[in-house]
Parts: C-alpha cells; structure tokens; sequence
C-alpha cells in the first residue's frame, strides 16, 4: 500500500495559523531552499505504477499521494475520491448520491454531509477530498448525472459550496472537473465550443462560486476546450481561475489520461499531476534543464502548493482527533438516512394515497428486481462506495411494517397467476429504475462496457410490463423510481397513484423509503431537473461525438423558451401537505444598480401535517435588449412549517445578481420580474414586477 512517510502536517504542525499572503511567504523560503527535482516533485505523484495497479480491482482503497518530500519534512496530498461517501476502506457511510442530495434543495443539509464525510476521510488517512462535483447536467443522458446536483448553475453552485464548507473543516477539498465535462462516453476526446455568454453564465458560474468560498483545489477535466485540453488550456488554468478569479489553490489533472504533454501542462497552470507520473517526474526536469520550460513555471506551481498545504495545515491542529472507528458510526449513517428521507420526490399522489395507514395494512406486496437488489449508484468507476451494509426497499419495508403485515415479494407479477395476490393487496410498492449498468462512469479498458452515457432514457422493458401488468390488477399502487438523473414517465405514470423519486439512495435508502410511505417523514423534496415528456424536449446530444457545441438553452430554459409541456417541471415536488402563496411584494419598486432587491410572500401550510417547503425566487426579464432566458432561479429558502402556520418568506438579492456577460457582467436598466412559488412551473408563480435604474 501507498503508506505516507511523512505523518500529519509535517513541518508545518508547528506553525501558528497562518493567512493566505502569510502561507505565500513562508511557502517562498521553502521553495528557494529546494533543488529543481525537489520542486517538480511536489508536482508528481509519490504512488507508483506499483501501487496503484490494484486500482483496476478496487479503485482508491488507500490515498493517492503527491507532493511528499521527507528530506524537507513536506507533507503530500492525500487523495480521497466521492462523491458519494468516502471510496477507501470498506465500512464508508455511503449517502444518497449528489443528484439525490441537490434534491433536498438544503445547503445546511449538505454542510452537515461534507462534516461527516471530512471526517471519515481524515479517518482513512486522506487529507485532499475529491468528490466535489458541481459539473452541469446539460443533457440527462450523460452517464455520470448522479455526480452532480442538477441543471441550474445556482443551486449547483450553492450545494458545492456548503459540501466544501463542511468538508474543508476537516480536509481540503477538491472541486471538479473544471470545465464543461457534460458527457461521458468521449470525455476523453470531445472538443466543446461555447459561446461567451453560456460558457460564463451557466458553466463556470458555479466554479466561481467555489473558488470565492476558499476551496483548496480544482481537478481540471478530460476533455478539450476550444481546441486545448482542460489540464492544458492557459485560458482555463491562468488566465481565468488565478489571474480573473484569484484563486490561491492548487490544480491537480483528473486521472492517467488528464494530461498528455508536460510542458503544455505546466506552463498552462496544471500543478500536480495524478495518480502516477507520466508527463512530470523526470521528464518535467529534463524539459526544464534542456531550456524548454522555463523554470517560473516550476516555482510558481511549487508555492501554490505548498503555500495551500500551509494554510490547511490548521486542520491538524482543530483539535479533532479521528479514530477508525467513526468511519460508518451509527451518527453517520443516521445521517444518510435522514438526507435520503429528504432527498424523495413525490412525483405523484392521486387522491392522497400516501401516505399510507400503518394500522390498515394486512397484505403488501413489494415487487420488481431492484426492490430486492442493493442499489447504490456507481459500482466499477471512481465514485464506487464500499458500505458495511445496503438497506434495500424490501429490507426496509419488511423491519418498518413488522408483525401483523404479510409482505409478499415478486420479482416478476404474472397477470393469471398473481391476479388474486395484487387485487386482493392493500398496496403494491413497485421499485424500478436505473443501475449502474445502465449509466455510469465508463472505463473501457476496465470494463466490458456498461455504463457511460445512456442511450435509452426510459425504464427497461421489465419495469414498464411490470407496472402495465399490476396496474389492470389494483389502483393501490406505488412507483418508486431509482437512478441518477430523469427517468422518463409518460405515459405509464398516468396508470399508478403514487410516484416517487428516490434516486440512488444510499446505505439506508429502504428505510427512509419506509419512513416516507408511512408518513413517519412528510417528502419536502424538489428536482434539481426537469422530467420531460418526451426526448425530443432536450437539446442535441451525442454519446459518440468527438466535437460539442453547448448553448445558452437546456433543461428548464430550453422548455421554457419553446413552451413545451413537461412531465414534472424543474423544483417540483409534492407534500403530504399543501402550501398556499400569497401577498408577494416588493420593498421598492425601483433598484438601484449595486443595490439590494428585498421580495418578500406569505407561505402557509394549508393541511393537517407539519412540513418543509422550499420557496423559491426566479427572475425574468421584461423587453431585455439582449437574449435572456424566460427566467432564472436566483434563491431559495427552505422552511419548516407547522400545521396551519403562515410565515412571511424574504429574500434579498444583490442586483448584479441579475448581470449577464458582455466582457464582464453587466446589469442591464429596465424592467424585470420577480417570481415567487413551489416550483418553475408559470402557473404556480406569483409575479411581481420592478425596475433596475
């Protein structure tokens, strides 16, 4: 194993807590002692070919280090992937995936996920976490959907801030793949063209918003960028992340085939490459002796990397102390409970069949192969988490209904011989979706193929015969959906009463399931996507394509701007309870540019049931002389309402909030609206309208 020799912080345990300038400084008079193979070694990986060969048999099962220096007493980083819980070891608590977890439209939720998962990192001997993931999900076909949290810039920029916020009090964090990595199958090919304004406001939106809340490091992607690949592109690496942005951190390549030329890496900002040497190590040093590369570029990568290890080095001082045995605890796994009874979305509840009544229960029937089958999302690519246990839907089920319920499973139900089993059930729970057969990280030379980007976006043949047959048996059925992005539903969830979303679920996926049917946790979840009606809804993709161009229009701004109506719109997701809005107002109607927009509604539970709704805030644009979307979500709050409680919602939005780019963000004077309600959907917005001047 890849065993660090270098323990903790190193040197650097003895330091005070230092500012960013302070850890540049000191970072310098380390740098000028060292000699150029001392330099560049903070640059390659310390993991041998050797040692990371077991990674074609179980990916990460110990850190990845780079950048350990005995001689100097300099720590390395100590790599750790997600994003789903912690990948090494084999008793990780394993949390519904990111997609699931964009989900619960909870920042505080996903704070209190990075802790634990900071936690379990610096348990397993890892100080650099590299499961951040806030890449866009453009086209719902890409394979690893379930990384990331959704389709809007801003709630995946908000979720991967407060994932860092929680991690980085424990590790440092690494936020990926840095940029435009919305495609699986060619990810190491495709060549994406983008327009100015897309490219600012949808895809690196949420990359600023991690590099402004202080995340450690940045994982350039795969693919090429305007001709350039991500780990070799200046304009990506310099001219954008540090010289724009000003960011202090570090650059690491994503893995064996994120860098092909050393001098094009180094020289474009690329700072460590991972997890073996191939393009830095000796051959970087040669490049720089024989005057190739000129030696700035060595330096500068050498103190961004050891300058940020300085300033994390207070990390090994928080007085924490991080014993194995927390790693998958039963704190931990409460937690990943709870997120997934969060995470749910009751897509569908034709006359409140849901929740369902304990005490009226005598015959279940739960059905379907994946009821039965532990489902976590990824199980070959690096995100693969190894839990000490999965709770299926049928496990779920079978503890939380107990004694007194005759539970009955069917993998398959046929319509003669089941018939008098289904009609005579007081519920069939049907479990259908995705595996990681079906999408996924694809590896083709680790693999025989499944995987990758998904070409179907339907359910299998077997789900949909299952779901046809049960429903010309009983109305008294439940649809529960796992997967890691849209599943299309028309038309067959016209034929089931209640429909949920659950998504990959995690460890304790069937007992928050339990949880939700029973009504013992009330769904507050919301999409992070749209569920379209049909295919033709989506923009272009192409899982063999070597050449990409994305546009200004996807998900809910491409069905807004055709008008298209959709399956399930972008932030849906029903209650056992009903919430009313009413009384939106402004606190002035005129804005100043640099000033605040304060909008404020009333929000009332209007059922018999305690509950949390998400309000959320979109902006429009009213005779905009530039192309804009219909709408933008720019905020939301989530909030906990007791039964018949009425609370007044605000929100404050900074008008450059509502900036687009012409060479820098600008914002436009005119006339705008304000858009208050449960969802994207125009018929459940309230409007207001105002005036930036």
């Amino acid at each position: 194993p890849n065993v660090a020799r270098v323990e903790g912080w190193g040197r650097f345990e003895e330091l005070p807590d230092l500012t960013y300038p302070e850890a540049i400084e000191e970072a310098k008079k380390i740098v000028a002692q060292m000699s150029l193979r001392d330099k560049v070694g903070q640059m390659t990986p310390n993991t041998t070919v050797e040692q990371y060969i077991p990674a074609c048999l179980k990916y990460n099962d110990f850190p990845y280090i780079a950048g350990e220096n005995v001689e100097f007493n300099l720590p390395g980083s100590k790599f750790t992937d997600g994003p789903a819980g912690v990948v090494m070891g084999n008793k990780s608590t394993c949390f519904p995936v990111s997609m699931a977890r964009g989900a619960t439209w909870d920042p505080q939720l996903e704070v209190r996920v990075g802790e634990v998962m900071g936690r379990e990192a610096r348990a397993l001997g890892a100080n650099l976490f590299g499961g951040v993931c806030v890449n866009m999900l453009r086209h719902p076909a890409w394979g690893r959907s379930q990384e990331t949290y959704g389709e809007d810039p801003r709630l995946l920029g908000k979720m991967g801030v407060a994932f860092i916020e929680g991690l980085q009090k424990h590790v440092m964090a690494c936020v990926k793949h840095y940029a435009l990595n919305s495609m699986e199958n060619m990810r190491y090919k495709v060549d994406v063209e983008i327009d100015e304004r897309p490219l600012r406001e949808l895809y690196l939106s949420q990359f600023k918003a991690c590099i402004d809340s202080g995340v450690a490091a940045v994982m350039s992607a795969y693919n090429k960028f305007r001709g350039a690949y991500c780990g070799e592109s200046r304009l990506l690496l310099t001219e954008i992340l540090r010289e724009e942005w000003g960011f202090n951190g570090f650059v690491v390549s994503d893995f064996i085939h994120g860098l092909y030329d050393g001098k094009r890496g180094a020289e474009a900002g690329l700072d460590i490459e991972m997890p073996i040497c191939g393009r830095y190590g000796e051959n970087l040093v040669a490049l720089v002796e024989k005057g190739e590369v000129d030696e700035k570029y060595i330096d500068a990568a050498a103190i961004r990397i050891i300058s940020t290890k300085i300033f994390f080095s207070k990390l090994g001082r928080n007085k924490e102390s991080y014993p194995e045995e927390i790693v998958g605890s039963k704190e931990h796994t409460s937690l990943a409970r709870e997120v997934s009874q969060k995470s749910t979305v009751l897509l569908k509840n034709s006359e409140n069949f849901l929740p369902l009544k304990r005490e009226k229960l005598k015959r279940v029937v739960v059905a379907g192969t994946l009821a039965a089958t532990p489902n976590i999302g990824e199980m070959k690519g690096s995100s693969r988490v190894h839990p000490p246990y999965i709770i299926t839907p049928l496990m779920g089920l079978t503890e939380g209904l107990e004694e007194g319920v005759a539970i009955t499973y069917k993998e398959r139900v046929d319509l003669e011989q089941d018939r008098q089993l289904i009609s005579e059930a007081d519920v069939v729970v049907m479990v259908v979706g995705l595996t990681s057969n079906d999408e996924g990280e694809f590896i083709p030379h680790w693999s025989d193929g499944p995987g990758g980007d998904r070409p179907y976006l339907g359910l299998n043949k077997e789900d949909l015969e299952l779901i046809d047959t049960v429903a010309k048996l009983t109305t008294k059925t439940v649809v529960v959906m796992q997967g890691g992005g849209m599943i299309l539903t028309h038309p067959w969830d016209q034929k089931v009463s209640a429909l949920l979303m659950q998504w990959y679920a995690g460890m304790e996926g069937g007992r928050a399931l339990c949880d939700l049917l029973l009504g013992k946790v009330n769904p507050s979840a919301k999409l992070p996507l749209t569920i379209v009606k049909e295919p033709s809804q989506l923009p272009y993709f192409n899982k063999d394509a070597q050449e990409m161009t994305y546009d200004y229009y996807h998900g809910y701004f491409l069905t807004d701007s055709k008008g298209y109506e959709v399956s399930y719109p972008f932030g849906f997701g029903l209650s056992y309870t009903t919430y009313g809005y009413s009384n939106l107002s402004l606190e002035e109607s005129s804005v100043k540019e640099g000033g605040l927009l304060k909008v404020a509604v009333d929000v009332e539970n209007l059922g018999e049931v305690d509950g949390e709704e998400v309000v959320q805030l979109y902006i429009g644009y009213k005779e905009s002389k530039v192309e804009r979307h219909k709408k933008d979500l720019r905020e939301w709050h989530k909030i906990p309402l007791k039964r018949g409680e009425k609370k007044r919602v605000t929100f404050e939005l900074s008008v450059s909030d509502l900036a687009y780019w012409d060479g820098g963000f600008v914002v436009e004077k005119g006339n705008y609206e304000a858009l208050v309600g449960p969802s994207s959907r125009e018929e459940e917005l309230l409007s207001i309208s105002f005036e930036v001047v």
